[in-house]
């Protein structure tokens, strides 16, 4: 059976290990909505709200959430503090654009840059 001292080891190692998930200076304390107001340390972009009250303030506004209205063809709708209110993360979805809505490229066309979403390592 794990100690006290080894159960908290592994969850302030399990909490480095996502918050390493982005560059350093795009981590920071704050909260985000999942089915409520969740607050740690992780990337800013995940993490928009940076108070409880103001997370909270944001669930209760609930249906103003950009993400409800399912912007994102494909790909994962996140909140965001600028304008429209919503980014859609579409890596790893053969989709591109604001609302990953444009299919990737399959051929390599000589002076194409892809766009990131589209490269895979």
């Amino acid at each position: 059976m794990l100690t006290r001292t080894a159960l908290l080891v592994i969850a302030i190692a399990a909490g480095f290990m996502f918050v390493l998930a982005c560059e350093p200076e795009e981590t920071q304390y704050g909260c985000k909505i999942m089915s409520s107001c969740t607050c740690g340390y992780g990337c800013k972009t995940e993490f928009i709200f940076r108070s409880r009250r103001e997370c909270l303030d944001a669930l209760r506004e609930r249906s103003a959430n950009p993400c409800s209205r399912i912007p994102c063809m494909r790909g994962i709708c996140t909140q965001t503090v600028q304008q429209p209110g919503y980014a859609c993360k579409c890596e790893g979805t053969g989709f591109f654009g604001q609302r990953c809505e444009k299919a990737c490229p399959t051929v390599a066309v000589r002076g194409l840059v892809f766009p990131h979403e589209c490269v895979v390592i």
